[in-house]
């Protein structure tokens, strides 16, 4: 029997003979319609859980079926019934899960007549078993499947075990007779139905065991089988492994404890290298080892404790004391972890299977041992754990956690058990842990296993420094997540002091106001009630306060404390349903994409709290008993909160919002989607919609909510789809695709393809990714886009096909007309997207014939456009690769030949620098569409192989021609994006080429390979290439499509062969000029070290590359130097690991020096070699170069210091570090300094500062070596700085400090070098509160007087040593002052050191040392602004600034008062900074400064002339275009004199008044700049504002977010400005223009003027937003309009100015053709973002108009209120139904009026 294939026509076989049922109801008829409807749904469903939610439903409809009804079909029936699902079975063998449900369905029919269903099954397996033929692959999916997921089939296979492994022996030669079937999938499934069999066929596998008859041969075979895998056979590790599991599962069967025993001991011989035997029950095979590689004992090891039963793993060898689990397998696992094997994460995952396997024996193992487990067993196990906690392979740290935390677990039950209570390894632990340096991941992951053990207070006593260790991580990237478990689990100890935290915490203080809405959170979630009851109004003001913060952590935390809740069926309070409506549209346009993630997140789970309280309130509403009032309130609520969501996010998705909103808005209509429809995704396993859901979903839509996917929605996804941005086009793609229905209309769809079109024919790169992924887009919405009766898939690649065609036909005859109109980079792509993205277009439109001609087609455009960069189409023949300059030459010629004259030349007829448009165009075309070609092609390929269909594919031949393609794109191109997004296609060509059953197409990539490498070891007689050019990818890319699971053969030739390359001795006649085969060698050593795709595969050859590298550094050709060097780089980078970021991510990695060598035991030897070899030399006085050293050195330095026990085996290390303190080279001093620190054992850390010390000369009179000492002080500086970071007493350090100060001579001036004595003084700084006060005076005394004298220019290092010394004397508010009486007759370098520590180090603000640092700045201001010197008189305005400039942030610290101006010398210093501000002179940093310091002098002036100047400039420099320093400063300078000119204008001023309207525009200017530091100060400066105008004195100011501070002004504006000559002006400048004339002419043009489109200078202003955000405040203002003269007169001049401009624009309007057909004008008008900033200005300037209208007799002539506010209305209603939506300010005006 054959297998059934499923047709329409069968399912409808099977209803026809259920419609001829007489006995059966209709009711039932129609439910097994549906039901067969749904079987049929699944047939034709090609996604896994599309077909697993089908059978679910139909399992479901089919139990609904009274059992007495489906007794009543006839046998007919349901032999066909059980023909049908066992053809389905057949159809999704390979899907366990498809299988498994329809099992569930025969059992159901089973229930019915059992015999007919188990006939059906027994029949088809029995002719499957007897067939002829040897099993295929499927055949053996098939077999796989009825032993897993079918019980018939079980039931029946029991029967037929034996023909069945007779079977799998008949295989066995077949499989093992190709090295292809051996590698390839089907020796894996062969191996995997072995292990099915022993595993579900258990009794009848162990009659064949124990039979002594010629039964058991097949089984014997089967084990032979099996061991020869495990030996090295075959080279796939997966099979290996699974081969292990399978004979453990056979020695799992025995029922003779004892014979199982032996068998497991006797495989414990597999590490025998002379054949042995294996007997197993009645089973003998001989054991022949292949391939001792590790894999062997790993998957034997991994079998035993995977399958292998209690009593087997504890069981006795020879009687002795011992047991398999701890003698046997121990000693094999412990010695694969030391191995390093390249599968060295599975090793260690077999380790943590031993622990749990041990924690389960554990009490049959002290019945075994009559003992606890030995001491020396857990300091071994503690070690492989230790020594992996901090390896940089992926997972291997995690897994290490959860092994530590077995052995914790496993310890704590075996000191129970025997009555330990002292439990050391617990300390020992702690102690060890501590030791680590908080750098070091490891050290969190693995206290986290500890703390459940030993408690809180325990860690706090062995481990003091925690809290501070924790506090480091947290703002440190990659180890706050681990950190962030440790003060979680710190946390969960403290649940009940929520009150005494609470009470602790000032929400005004910095930092408070987050900690305060941490631990409100974590009360809300342990109390599980709502923290905002109307007892708690200071909780619920703080919660507003923070939620309106300008840091983003703290609106972050208060946004979670709102949106959790413990329960997700609580209903969202009205507390938070209006927070949340005020939070989120002053919070959409995050800079911060975590924010936004963040925010998405929160609102998620909200969304999900109201959906499930709403499902539980419709549930209600449907029953009898019905709602009460407030639970229909409640409902209602939470129904209009999402659809206020929704339309909230339909209005800001307009083209001219900032990519940040947009971002946002189509997060939060995500989560919309995801969580209010029924919209099932087939791709998620979770976060699937409610069973019920549309019962919700029908009663709001009922109400008139939730009409997520009208046409006008429609239209504002589809206007996204050409954002400028990738991010906001995939994501808009991705909401219509997944949600919105399956077919666009008929107008969008001949729109969008038409637009689609003319895309993709526009040169510019990011258009036609726009057209690609609208014909992607198409392909899967499109219904009746093309003529009835023909595929659209189909006719949509023809059309694409033949496009590409046309184009290369155009390219090749007028390449530059080509470029400009049919670039071939569009079509390429939408191919790639439409081919390949959309499931099934492939096999629907491609043939074979197809196929070839589109890869003959690619390697004509590859071909024509490398000519196109040669400049001669013969490409083949061209050895040498045009240089840049050559094709730029190419290129030009091409150009002039096209017509072009002057091409290449500016205004003058001379050579232009620039490359010309058109040389743009043509080279862009030729670079993005080779790129598109390598992509897609290999892309293609990939998937055309994976889909093993003979229809589609691709011949031997063809394959080879790609392969060319490959080669000449990367080794011919030149341009780095090109050949490295081709290698991205090549990869996937050569990994589908890899994994084929055809042995001549599997062997391509490997002779790409081999032709490589001979090109790289071939001679060179130019020089071309820069590290190699594209060879090295080439390579690379071979490498990275090799199987991971298998051991990479081609990967270890490769790497042999470079580095036997790389190490063969350079000719005698070597030239300089000439690339050389060992240079390409050692750049693709590098290429492939760094290549993310090959990884960990690389780590294992770590040691001898870096062995290689360093040795090269001595090589004499200096292009072998630079390229070791960056090998170097590289293989340190990828040794290391990940690197921490913050402060000292660049010289250090947070990997400890034992951890680092334990990883790496090879190199230990030789780098200490290359130290001990260097030091050698320079004590024995003799000169030679070691370029190996510094980078040696280098290395050790960024390593962090281990454990105690562990750093102390490091001793080898010290002698020579100690002794290269004395070489003469500067940087081998400073890093073997650094490196020295890593050596050190912890407890040893002040004892070698002590003998450090103690080398140090007495006095000068002792003879000693500079260079020497100077090391040796860097030594202690290095070592001194770790100890003092630990937990050091005074009294231990007291004798180094004692003897530290005995050598004072060092930093006096009888030292005469200045870095020794700038070492000196640097230790002096770091233990300055350990030293005597009379040995601090007189090292101030000298330093002091040295300061005063000019360094000779040619003292190296006099002028660090003076900034040192000055700022040393800072750091001591006495002698601070007498330094700061040097600043006006001080050398330039101290001067400038002085001015510097003030606004480096801000200690000494508010003591008396501010006093006299305010009073020099001030007596040497106009000095310091006449200086020559830019340096100094930037640092000096800076620091005048930052002295002078009271603490705005303390309302209680002493503020500083500013000189008066009336001073003669500071009017003259105003002036001399004003005429530099005005005339720009300097760069913009010194005039962001001067602005700065003329504003602090302006604070308290009440000279209205200087006033109006300063005023100007920040008008000035608050433009866009303006450097982004000088925009700081104009922000900066409103908070240092905006706010005192604003808040006296308030009071006493009114001279004042205008100049403050102008104040608060510039604010409101700045509050939209582009820079976040920009708007963050104008924050600030709105903050400053608002706290000012409070009536009680604050203790701090509290600074709110950005659109807060907005809205603060503007309130500002209109309560106190509002009738000021400028109030008006002051809004309505922040109007966009509404000219919609011009804007309509220019949408029309379809022609791309140039290649690339101009950014707007600030991309983040939103017109549409800030009118919205404006209109409020004009119709206020409007409202005031008879209360005063000046408003009355600005405004009539205002409607008059503006009257006609709004009535035309109004006419253009209404004259706009907009209906129920989508019309092309309209749609290229709605992406448009001027147009929708025109809309909302006119809008607003139109509403505004209206209401004057009304309250002004005199303006009423101008327009007619009446028709005006009837045409907006239309307008409004118009634009709704096609894709404009406008806030709901502007909706509420219009209907108010």
């Amino acid at each position: 029997m054959t297998i059934i294939n499923l047709s329409l026509g069968q399912a409808d076989a099977v209803m026809k003979s259920i419609v001829l049922e007489d006995q059966i109801s209709s009711d039932v008829k129609d439910t097994l319609r549906v039901f067969l409807q749904k079987l049929t749904e699944n047939a034709r469903s090609t996604g896994k859980r599309s077909r697993e939610r089908s059978l679910e439903e139909a399992l479901q409809i089919l139990q609904k079926i009274p059992k007495e009804a489906l007794h009543s079909l006839q046998s007919d029936a349901l032999h066909q019934f059980a023909q049908l699902l066992l053809a389905l079975q057949l159809e999704a063998v390979t899907i366990s899960s498809a299988c498994r449900k329809l099992d569930q369905i025969l059992q159901v029919l089973a229930e019915i007549n059992y015999s007919i269903v188990f006939k059906e099954v027994k029949q088809y397996l029995q002719n499957f078993l007897h067939q002829k033929q040897v099993f295929s692959l499927k055949d053996l999916h098939i077999a796989c499947m009825f032993l897993e997921d079918s019980t018939m089939g079980r039931a029946v296979l029991k029967t037929e075990c034996t023909t069945l492994l007779s079977k799998v022996a008949e295989l066995i030669p077949v499989v093992m007779s190709e090295e292809e079937a051996k590698n390839g999938p089907l020796c894996y499934q062969t191996v995997k139905v072995c292990l099915q069999v022993f595993q579900l066929l258990p009794r009848q596998v162990a009659l064949l065991v124990y039979s002594k008859d010629s039964v058991n041969k097949s089984v014997r075979e089967v084990l032979e089988f099996l061991m020869s895998i495990i030996l090295g056979e075959v080279s796939s590790r997966d099979s290996r492994l699974l081969a292990g599991t399978a004979v453990a599962m056979l020695l799992g069967t025995l029922s003779d404890s004892q014979c199982a025993r032996s068998a497991a001991w006797s495989l414990l011989q597999i590490t025998d290298t002379e054949p042995w035997r294996l007997t197993v029950g009645e089973l003998q095979v001989d054991c022949r080892p292949r391939r001792q590689d590790g894999v062997d004992r790993l998957a034997v090891c991994r079998g035993l404790l995977t399958c292998c039963r209690n009593d087997i793993l504890v069981s006795r060898h020879d009687n002795q004391g011992t047991c398999l689990l701890l003698n046997g397998l121990f000693p094999f696992i412990s010695a694969l972890c030391e191995e390093k094997l390249d599968c060295h994460y599975y090793v260690f995952q077999v380790f943590t299977i031993w622990l749990k396997r041990l924690k389960e024996c554990l009490s049959e193992v002290w019945d075994v041992t009559g003992a606890p487990l030995d001491s020396d067993l857990q300091q071994h196990l503690t070690q492989i754990i230790w020594s992996n906690a901090e390896s940089p392979l992926d997972g291997v740290a995690e897994v290490a956690r959860s092994a530590f935390c077995l052995l914790m677990e496993i310890y704590e039950k075996d000191c129970s058990h025997f009555g330990n209570t002292e439990k050391r390894l617990y300390v020992e632990l702690l102690n060890r842990i501590s030791e680590l340096p908080w750098e070091s991941k490891a050290k969190y992951l693995l206290l986290t296993a500890v703390l459940p053990y030993t408690g809180t207070d325990k860690v706090l006593e062995l481990y003091p420094a925690l809290p501070s260790h924790i506090l480091k991580c947290l703002s440190n990237n990659h180890l706050s997540p681990c950190a962030s478990e440790v003060y979680k689990f710190l946390l969960q100890e403290q649940k009940r002091a929520f009150n005494s935290l609470l009470s602790a915490l000032d929400p005004t203080a910095p930092g408070h106001l987050h900690a305060w809405a941490c631990v409100m959170s974590a009360q809300r979630v342990t109390s599980g009630h709502s923290l905002w009851g109307a007892d708690s109004p200071h909780a619920l003001n703080t919660l507003h306060l923070a939620l309106s913060s300008l840091d983003d952590s703290v609106r972050l935390a208060a946004l979670n404390l709102l949106c959790c809740s413990p329960k997700t069926k609580e209903a969202p309070s009205q507390v938070e349903y209006s927070s949340l409506r005020d939070f989120i549209p002053l919070n959409l346009n995050s800079e911060s994409s975590p924010f936004r993630q963040h925010l998405q997140a929160a609102l998620r789970k909200f969304l999900v709290r109201i959906r499930d309280s709403c499902m539980a309130s419709v549930k209600g509403h449907t029953s009898k008993k019905g709602l009460t009032e407030e639970e229909d309130a409640k409902l209602k609520e939470g129904v209009e909160f999402v659809d206020w969501l929704s339309q909230l996010s339909l209005v800001y998705l307009t083209p001219d919002s900032s990519y940040q909103r947009k971002k946002t808005v189509l997060l939060l209509m995500s989560a919309v989607l995801e969580t209010c429809t029924d919209t099932w995704s087939p791709d998620r396993k979770k976060g699937q919609p409610p069973a019920n859901m549309s019962t919700l979903i029908n009663w709001a839509k009922v109400r008139g909510k939730w009409d997520f996917f009208s046409k006008s929605n429609l239209l504002v996804l589809i206007g996204c789809l050409e954002d400028s941005t990738n991010e906001i086009r995939e994501l808009s793609a991705e909401l219509l695709l997944r949600f919105f229905p399956p077919s666009l209309p008929d107008d969008v769809t001949a729109v969008l393809f038409s637009r689609a079109e003319r895309l993709l024919q526009s040169p510019r790169v990011q258009e036609a990714q726009m057209g690609a992924l609208m014909i992607k887009l198409l392909l899967q919405k499109v219904d009746r886009a093309f003529e009835q009766g023909e595929k659209q898939s189909v006719k949509l690649i023809s059309f694409l096909l033949t496009k590409l065609q046309h184009h290369y036909l155009t390219a090749r005859n007028d390449m530059l007309l080509a470029a400009r109109t049919t670039p071939i980079h569009g079509i390429v792509s939408a191919l790639q997207r439409g081919l390949l993205e959309v499931p099934g277009v492939l096999a629907e439109s491609i043939t074979h014939s197809i196929a070839g001609d589109i890869v003959s087609l690619l390697e004509k455009l590859t071909l024509l456009l490398l000519g196109v960069l040669y400049g001669d189409q013969d490409t083949e023949e061209k050895d040498v690769l045009p240089s840049f300059c050559d094709m730029g030459n190419a290129i030009s010629s091409l150009i002039g030949q096209g017509g072009v004259e002057g091409a290449g030349l500016d205004e003058d007829g001379e050579e232009n620098v620039l490359l010309s448009e058109e040389h743009s165009l043509v080279l862009t075309c030729c670079w993005v569409s080779l790129k598109e070609i390598g992509i897609f092609l290999g892309s293609l390929v990939e998937r055309i192989l994976s889909l093993h269909c003979k229809e589609l594919a691709l011949t031997e031949g063809e394959l080879r021609m790609a392969s060319k393609v490959f080669k000449d794109i990367i080794l011919k191109c030149r341009h780095w994006g090109a050949v490295e997004g081709c290698c991205i296609g090549f990869t996937k060509f050569c990994r589908a080429l890899l994994c084929s059953s055809d042995p001549e197409i599997k062997e391509i990539p490997p002779l790409i390979l081999q032709q490589g490498l001979s090109v790289l070891q071939s001679p060179r007689s130019t020089s071309v290439t820069r590290r190699a050019a594209g060879l090295p990818m080439l390579i690379l890319g071979v490498l990275a499509a090799e199987d991971s699971s298998k051991s990479r053969p081609l990967l270890a030739y490769t790497i042999n062969t470079l580095l036997n390359t790389a190490k063969a001795p350079l000719p005698e006649d070597w030239d300089q000029t000439l690339d050389l085969p060992q240079v390409c060698a050692v750049h693709t050593l590098q290429a492939l070290v760094k290549g993310s795709s090959l990884g960990v595969a690389v780590l294992q050859y770590t040691p001898v590359v870096a062995i290689l590298s360093l040795t090269l550094l001595s090589s004499p050709c200096w292009a072998m130097r630079n390229a070791a060097l960056q090998l170097y780089s590289s293989l340190c980078t990828r040794m290391l690991g990940q690197q921490p970021a913050g402060g000292e991510g660049s010289t250090h990695s947070g990997m400890s020096s034992p951890s680092f060598f334990n990883l790496y035991p090879a190199l230990q030897p030789f780098l200490q070699g290359a130290l001990e070899s260097a030091a050698k030399d320079l004590h024995d006085s003799t000169l030679l170069l070691h370029p190996s050293l510094y980078p040696v050195l280098t290395l050790l330095a960024k390593l962090q210091p281990g454990a105690e026990e562990q750093t102390r085996a490091l001793s080898e290390f010290l002698p020579p570090l100690f002794l290269l303190a004395a070489s003469p080279v500067y940087g081998v001093r400073v890093m073997s300094s650094r490196a020295l620190v890593a050596m050190v054992p912890l407890s040893e850390y002040l004892a070698t500062v002590l003998q450090l010390v103690e080398k140090l000369p007495e006095s000068q009179d002792v003879l000693c070596c500079h260079n020497r000492v100077h090391g040796q002080l860097l030594q202690i500086e290095a070592v001194l700085s770790r100890a003092l970071k630990t937990n050091i007493s005074q009294s231990s350090l007291s004798e180094v400090v004692g003897r530290f100060e005995s050598r004072l001579w060092l930093a006096s001036s009888r030292q005469r070098c200045p870095l020794v004595r700038l070492a000196y003084v640097d230790i002096v700084r770091l233990m300055r509160g350990h030293c005597s006060g009379a040995f601090l005076t007189q090292l101030s005394s000298q330093l002091l007087q040295e300061i005063h004298r000019t360094p000779n220019i040619l003292e190296v290092g006099s002028a660090t040593f003076h900034q040192s010394a000055v700022n040393f004397l800072c750091g001591d508010p006495e002698w601070a002052c007498q330094a700061w009486q040097s600043l006006a007759n001080g050398n330039a370098v101290v001067r400038l050191s002085l001015v510097k520590s003030a606004f480096e180090g801000r200690g000494w603000r508010g003591t008396d040392l501010q006093q006299v640092i305010e009073r020099a700045l001030q007596a040497n201001l106009k000095k310091a602004l006449l200086d020559q010197n830019v340096e100094y008189r930037g640092a000096f305005l800076t620091a005048f600034v930052e002295v002078m400039d009271p603490d705005k942030e303390s309302f209680a610290l002493p503020r500083p008062s500013p000189p008066k101006l009336e001073e003669i010398w500071l009017q003259e210093c105003v002036e001399v900074l004003f005429t530099d501000l005005e005339s720009d002179r300097g760069g913009p940093v010194l005039i962001s400064t001067a602005l700065c310091a003329v504003s602090l002098l302006l604070s308290q002036s009440v000279d209205l002339s200087l006033l109006l100047r300063w005023c100007n400039l920040l008008e000035k420099h608050r433009c866009p275009e303006a450097p982004e320093a000088l925009r700081i400063s104009c922000a900066q300078a409103l908070c240092l004199c905006g706010v005192s000119v604003v808040t006296r204008s308030l009071t006493d001023s009114l001279m004042l008044t205008e100049l403050s309207t102008s104040l608060i525009s510039t604010g409101i200017y700045l509050l939209q700049d582009e820079s976040p530091q920009v708007r963050a100060k104008a924050a600030v400066f709105a903050s400053l504002l608002c706290c000012s105008r409070r009536p009680e004195a604050p203790g701090r100011c509290f600074y709110m977010q950005v659109n807060q501070a907005l809205r603060s002004l503007l309130d500002l504006l209109l309560e106190e400005f509002w009738d000021s000559s400028g109030a008006l002006e002051a809004l309505v400048c922040h109007l966009p223009d509404c000219d919609l004339n011009v804007l309509l002419k220019e949408t029309k043009e379809t022609q791309c003027r140039s290649l690339y489109e101009r950014d707007e200078a600030n991309v983040y202003a939103e017109p549409s937003v800030i009118s919205e955000c404006l209109l409020p405040y004009l119709l206020h203002l409007v409202k005031h309009y008879p209360e005063s003269s000046t408003l009355t007169k600005n405004l009539e001049h205002w409607a008059r100015n503006t009257a006609d401009i709004v009535n035309e624009n109004l006419t253009i309007c209404m004259q706009l053709q907009l209906g129920n057909v989508l019309n092309p004008d309209w749609l290229s008008l709605l992406i448009d973002p001027r147009f929708h900033g025109a809309l909302y200005g006119l809008f607003s300037r139109a509403i505004v108009l209206l209401q004057l209208l009304k309250k002004c007799d005199s303006t009423r002539p101008l327009l007619d209120p009446l028709s005006l506010s009837t045409d907006l209305q239309d307008i409004q209603r118009r634009f709704v139904l096609n894709g404009v939506f406008l806030p709901q300010v502007f909706i509420d005006s219009l209907r108010t009026d």
